[in-house]
């Protein structure tokens, strides 16, 4: 049901002082029903700066502190499905602000599910002054970070853990960064993102175990995170390094399949250049191409977080401007709907027409963000969504974008990665955007993509949407083959060991490579993977034709029966100079990740000799990719030298 906009306030003024600040307490509920509105995003403005901010309670109940104990401030309210309310020069001193909305002019909400929260979104306890530090201020310090204020910000410390207001203790006590509410003493401050724990591959003998079974996932969302890392000043942590998406970033001059197989298998060997008594073998597929005019239908569903944690330019602002390009690619033959969810989920926007771009443009624009992230309720209401509007033989896909930043409902890794994996049979995949900083949860992420048929990307700048969104368009967009599987039988005659450099946490058992039924990789129009061993050739290696045998098993639809081709991997090893560029410049990335992450297998690497190699491989370089990875290996090589 549409509804319309009132807006009233009621303003009863008792004085509420402490001995230095005020606070401005206050409820929001719905015009009509009189129902307490949850999770909406309280801001208090002073000049236009924003001074203090909250979030309503599960009552709709807030508490704005610190404010100056007198004067006048401008107060904001967002709510999803309503447009932002602004109310002017309320006087601090005033003891209950009750704010009315009705929806008039805002998004039209058609399903609404509500979940339980497990903490208190608001705190009593606040601390009795407060300083501003300018974002300005934090980029003209030697090092870009909360902590690097500390002797510089009253009250603020940090002494060998977690940063401190004011001697302040978990949950406390709450500050804000770019206006972004953090809450203290029990969180690092430093960095409050999340990633899973990556073992490196390390080697494996043949004769104890001569085979290597894998999933081809390959998101990059990898290389752009660490890229945000390094221009941003910061060496990346260890485990945000995933060494096969910084290899399969980059476009490789791989051939196309025939038209008798939807995806092509290629193998070549040479020298490792950072172990030279090795061999360095890469094995790579590519997925047959598809033009836009011969691509099916699609059925997208936007599921957009506009939880209070994406208000920020480089999340909800960047989010639209990515599915804007998006728009751009569409037809009228395809359907987008927009599902969003902060504390509740809601649809926005119906199916509409590719073709209709100002209506989805107009929904996108409306979008304002504020309150908890119930991703799970947003999930189920996006396939729902998906699901009564089904193209059979078309493309149907929910687009997630996000921080990742779940904790409404339910929120864990592992019950949001069941959550999506008991949608995988529905022929309806997943792609996975990323975005923002400091809270960014790139484990979950990543997870809920594996598990859903589905890829990952992060989005740090409009130049990546471009390149995720419209370039790569059909390799992220449009599913060709699923349940992608490789499997390597290496000689122990020719092969003495072997390490996979990347793909721990896609590793199969053995038998799972002809088990149908287990869940693999998904590989888009046009898409090409890279997959590299490191290998200690066997001392009999002259002696043998082959290294070992290639298997490749895939299925052209979800629950078909898969395919599978072979091939023999030929002990032929080539120079730097004579192998091909691919496998030259895949070799220079793998190598930039071992430095990155600290690699015990570095050999002779150091940054100089990753940076000849990345030089020396550089190639045509249309996009100029690879040149701004050489750029990135310099920045890393100063930010290292500056740690020592």
């Amino acid at each position: 049901m549409r509804k319309y906009l009132l807006l009233y306030v009621l303003l009863l003024a008792t004085g509420f002082l402490t001995a230095q600040t005020s606070c401005l307490s206050g409820q929001v509920i719905d015009v009509d029903d009189k129902e307490p509105l949850p999770f909406a995003t309280v801001q208090a403005f002073q000049k236009g700066k924003l001074i203090a901010g909250t979030v309503t309670d599960l009552d709709g109940k807030f508490e704005l502190c610190p404010l100056p104990k007198s004067g006048v401030v401008d107060v904001q309210v967002d709510y999803t499905g309503y447009p932002s309310a602004q109310i002017r020069s309320v006087p601090v001193d005033t003891s209950l602000v009750e704010i009315g909305m009705d929806s008039k002019g805002g998004v039209n909400l058609n399903e609404v599910v509500i979940k339980a929260y497990k903490v208190p979104l608001t705190q009593r306890d606040q601390t009795t002054s407060g300083q501003t530090v300018t974002a300005a201020q934090i980029r003209s310090l030697p090092r870009r970070r909360v902590g690097a204020r500390r002797g510089k910000v009253a009250g603020l410390s940090k002494e060998g853990g977690p940063i401190m207001i004011r001697g302040s203790r978990t949950n406390n006590t709450d500050y804000f960064v770019d206006g972004v509410r953090v809450s203290g003493g029990g969180q690092s401050g430093e960095n409050r993102e999340r990633y899973n724990k990556i073992t490196e591959n390390p080697f494996l003998r043949t004769k104890d175990e001569a085979i290597s079974t894998l999933s081809t996932d390959v998101d990059r969302a990898a290389y752009a995170n660490v890229r945000r890392f390094l221009n941003n000043g910061q060496l990346p942590p260890a485990d945000a390094v995933r060494t096969e998406e910084m290899i399969n970033y980059f476009p490789y001059d791989d051939a196309s399949p025939d038209a008798e197989n939807k995806i092509a298998l290629t193998a070549e060997t040479m020298i490792c250049p950072w172990a030279p008594k090795n061999r360095l073998l890469r094995v790579s597929t590519k997925a047959m191409p598809l033009s836009r005019d011969k691509a099916p239908a699609s059925n997208f569903v936007f599921l957009i977080d506009v939880s209070g944690s994406m208000n920020s330019a480089d999340k909800l602002g960047l989010v639209k401007e990515s599915f804007k390009l998006l728009l751009a690619e569409l037809s009228s033959e395809d359907r987008v709907s927009i599902v969003v969810y902060a504390g509740a989920s809601g649809l926005v926007l119906p199916p509409t027409p590719g073709s209709e771009r100002e209506t989805i443009l107009s929904a996108l624009d409306r979008l304002k963000s504020g309150g908890g992230t119930a991703g799970a309720a947003g999930i189920e209401l996006a396939y729902k969504t998906a699901e009564a509007n089904f193209i059979p033989d078309g493309n149907n896909r929910v687009v997630l974008a996000t921080d990742g930043d779940f904790n409404v409902g339910t929120s864990s890794q592992e019950a949001l990665v069941k959550l999506i994996e008991g949608k995988r049979k529905s022929g309806i995949f997943l792609s996975v955007l990323g975005f923002g900083t400091g809270n960014y949860n790139e484990g979950t992420m990543q997870e809920l993509a594996d598990r859903g048929n589905g890829n990952h990307a992060y989005i740090d700048c409009a130049a990546e949407a471009r390149k995720v969104l419209v370039e790569e368009f059909g390799g992220t967009l449009f599913t060709v083959a699923t349940d992608v599987k490789l499997q390597l039988k290496f000689k122990p005659e020719a092969v003495k060991a072997y390490r996979l450099i990347g793909y721990e946490n896609r590793l199969l058992a053995t038998e799972d490579f002809d088990d149908d039924k287990k869940d693999a990789a998904e590989m888009g129009a046009g898409h090409s993977v890279t997959v590299l061993y490191e290998i200690v050739p066997a001392k009999t290696i002259e002696d043998h034709h082959h290294l070992g045998e290639l298997h490749l098993r895939y299925k052209e639809k979800v629950g078909k029966r898969s395919r599978k081709r072979s091939a023999m991997i030929t002990t032929r090893v080539r120079s730097w100079e004579e192998a091909t560029e691919n496998l030259r410049w895949g070799a220079a990335v793998a190598e930039f990740a071992m430095l990155l992450r600290g690699s015990e297998h570095l050999g002779k690497a150091d940054w100089s000799h990753c940076e000849s190699l990345a030089t020396a491989a550089l190639g045509k370089d249309e996009k100029g990719y690879r040149a701004e990875m050489l750029g990135l290996i310099r920045k890393a090589e100063e930010l290292t030298n500056a740690r020592r």
